[in-house]
């Protein structure tokens, strides 16, 4: 028994000592050689308490690591997300908005022509929704060769006033950097980034990912009610509105594109359980395929092989008919099997 609390004791160290070095890496607001020196004696007295700790110590290391730690979190739990930084140009606005009868109105959708994926020209615009034509909602989902890791948009889709001409929104919830900072999956668990919800155009959310960076885009057409599609459309904007408001911290686990979305379905869908496929964002699909969100009559292999939408994609270009074109031959967007 107290061998294996030895044991558990000295993991205990490790882990904290791990933690703290993370925690002040990224997140001391220190010149790059104050940051190393902290991280340093930080690492030299964790690594203090676990020699002891080896050395049949039990006590002292114990109290000395609280009394560390104690200090960290004080100043942790003090840092809050920023509301007014130099953002980078893409994550400039929110996707805030306000509704009047049946028209949405959302104040900053974005409609970036993306020539790299770091230079784009094009801008932000105000545009105004009928929510009596709200008809689909899609997920896409971009994967870069990463298991089980992937981004994920969802889109929403608005019946025309000429036939073929169907309008799309999609919100896509990303990691809110800074001018010139680059994205750090690690940083993602040390309030490195504030959080983000953005509205844009389809030819800028999912050009920029099918054809400017190279990675392997998905569809799937998802069958909800049209009371749960307003109800989501609405919440995701309403979730933008309240970031403006107060500004969170983005977590690669708790607070990414794939937890947000599940949060704001499970509010409209009573009884979704929770699953390990909502930690790993190139799973979602699956999940939701199991519980009866994607077109009936297909496998989850056949809705991923015909929502493959990279190559048309590629072919369609910068087309004002790019969303019609990347839709062809997608379960549920074919002629016979559109939704009212």
């Amino acid at each position: 028994m107290m061998a294996l609390l030895d044991g558990i004791l000295r993991l205990a160290l490790l882990f904290a000592t791990l933690w703290g070095a993370l925690a002040l890496g990224y997140r001391i607001a220190l010149p790059r050689l104050g940051r190393w020196l902290v991280v340093g004696l930080w690492l030299l007295a964790g690594s203090f308490w676990l020699w002891l700790a080896w050395q049949g110590a039990r006590l002292g290391p114990l109290c000395a690591m609280a009394v560390q730690m104690m200090a960290l979190l004080s100043w942790w739990r003090r840092l809050t997300p920023a509301k007014h930084l130099d953002w980078a140009d893409d994550v400039a606005h929110l996707a805030t908005g306000n509704v009047e009868g049946h028209l949405l109105t959302l104040h900053s959708v974005r409609h970036f022509d993306w020539q790299t994926p770091d230079d784009a020209r094009g801008g932000w615009e105000r545009r105004v929704y009928d929510l009596h034509r709200l008809k689909a909602v899609d997920l896409f989902v971009s994967s870069w060769g990463r298991p089980g890791i992937a981004h994920v948009l969802v889109s929403f889709g608005f019946s025309g006033q000429v036939p073929g001409e169907d309008d799309f929104v999609a919100f896509s919830v990303e990691v809110r950097r800074e001018r010139y900072e680059r994205f750090s999956e690690i940083g993602g668990f040390f309030k490195q980034y504030e959080l983000a919800i953005i509205a844009a155009d389809e030819r800028d959310a999912v050009r920029l990912r099918s054809n400017v960076r190279g990675e392997r885009v998905t569809l799937y057409h998802v069958t909800l009610s049209p009371d749960a599609r307003r109800e989501l459309l609405l919440a995701l904007v309403a979730a933008a509105n309240d970031l403006e408001r107060e500004p969170r911290f983005y977590h690669t686990i708790t607070a990414n594109c794939t937890t947000l979305v599940f949060a704001m379905m499970r509010r409209i869908i009573e009884g979704l359980p929770m699953d390990h496929r909502l930690l790993l964002s190139g799973l979602l699909p699956s999940y939701i395929h199991d519980h009866g969100g994607l077109v009936s009559g297909y496998s989850l292999h056949e809705l991923r092989r015909r929502g493959d939408i990279t190559e048309r994609a590629r072919r369609a270009g910068d087309g004002h008919d790019f969303s019609r074109r990347i839709r062809e031959g997608v379960p549920g967007w074919e002629p016979s099997e559109r939704r009212p």
